[in-house]
């Protein structure tokens, strides 16, 4: 394999000797909770971290206010990441649900709560599905200016399998509430 992973090669898995292809993954990272950016960065770094997950690039970051939230609740930083994997969809979940836990995100039940850390599977390839678990691409990820702007500013002509493309769906998202902070940078 070549030390850039390429989307269109086959790699075997070490273990199993198992086919794999290389998908590009879209994860949201976000955080409202504590230190913020240290949130999202350790985040980064932990992905970046993870075997068979490389992060090719993230996102400048955007001060979001919550959607759908506990009233009371304080601003997110938001970010895109992009990430080429050989792991399955639901691989690539419980990992991101593994470093939300590690870096104590709490789930008492209350939908939308305030967190220290949420990470989000946009998309991985162009998979479309529906489990238990999880659902690709991301059941709302078209109607959120917090995902579809940064990631626009990675990928302006990407589409949201299934969906359409990511530029059309932010024309037609609410875009108040989300501002570009250019004074706060994440590192890969």
């Amino acid at each position: 394999m070549t030390e850039v992973p390429n989307p269109y090669i086959i790699d075997a898995d070490t273990l199993t000797g198992e086919m794999r292809p290389i998908r590009r993954a879209v994860l949201s990272l976000g955080s409202n909770l504590g230190d913020r950016l240290a949130n999202l960065q350790d985040a980064l770094n932990t992905l970046a971290e993870t075997p068979d997950v490389w992060v090719t690039t993230v996102s400048p970051v955007y001060e979001t206010e919550p959607v759908d939230s506990p009233e009371g609740a304080e601003l997110y930083l938001n970010a895109i990441i992009l990430a080429d994997t050989t792991l399955t969809p639901t691989r690539l979940l419980d990992r991101a649900l593994t470093i939300e836990d590690a870096y104590g995100r709490s789930r008492s039940g209350i939908f939308n709560e305030p967190r220290t850390l949420d990470i989000d599977l946009i998309s991985v390839g162009d998979k479309i599905l529906e489990e238990e678990s999880l659902t690709l691409p991301h059941p709302r990820a078209h109607q959120r200016a917090f995902v579809l702007k940064p990631w626009l500013d990675l990928e302006p002509n990407a589409d949201l399998p299934g969906v359409g493309p990511i530029a059309e769906l932010l024309e037609s998202s609410d875009q108040s509430g989300i501002t570009r902070r250019d004074d706060l940078v994440l590192e890969l």
